[in-house]
């Protein structure tokens, strides 16, 4: 018996409906409880300051985390050192009220890649994102939290994984998450797959 809570931005809240959700996927595979907090538009600091509690109020066994991707695009200059520190107290906060809970994040895809933007905002967010990617890296080894690289993953150069947007997960971009996550999962659970 599992209780897990998503958190995070609109990769992990969704934007369509009628489109199943990587995170929904993964509860149906667990089992148990299942709570997604994740919130359209929401900011590392958003994550912090309004998820963070309420996951931790849940007591959870499992929790994905996965949030930056607004910081980059939100704000010209965004600040990597604020994102990391904001990272680090969340994963530490996790590991102190609730020891024992597996964390999971992941790193972003390229995101300027199928996005309509100008040529030098494409490099501001390309930019960004590796910068918040490789925060994301260090903080994640240091607090030895689960790490899914989706930066160089193959299904993240393939225009079908993503939303008409050209930035959010397409039907088929939430079905390659979910197996992602669930073998992650899997593997620091030692679950034997279904």
């Amino acid at each position: 018996m599992t209780t897990y809570v998503a958190m995070g931005d609109s990769f992990t809240a969704g934007i369509d409906p009628s489109v199943p959700r990587w995170p929904d996927e993964l509860a149906r595979s667990l089992g148990g409880r299942y709570v997604n907090l994740a919130e359209v538009g929401a900011t590392s600091e958003h994550v912090e300051t309004e998820q963070l509690t309420r996951a931790l109020e849940l007591s959870p066994d499992v929790v994905t985390l996965v949030c930056g991707a607004n910081d980059v695009l939100l704000f010209p200059r965004p600040d990597v050192e604020a994102y990391a520190e904001r990272l680090s107290r969340m994963f530490a906060r996790l590991r102190r009220e609730q020891p024992g809970v597996t964390i999971l994040t992941a790193t972003y895809p390229d995101i300027s890649r199928f996005l309509a933007l100008r040529p030098r905002s494409r490099i501001r967010v390309e930019r960004g994102m590796r910068r918040f990617n490789a925060a994301c890296r260090a903080v994640a080894r240091r607090h030895q939290v689960v790490l899914l690289e989706g930066f160089d993953h193959p299904v993240t150069t393939e225009r079908s994984t993503f939303a008409d947007d050209g930035f959010h997960p397409s039907e088929e971009g939430h079905r390659a998450a979910a197996r992602e996550f669930l073998r992650a999962v899997r593997k620091r659970l030692r679950l034997s797959a279904a």
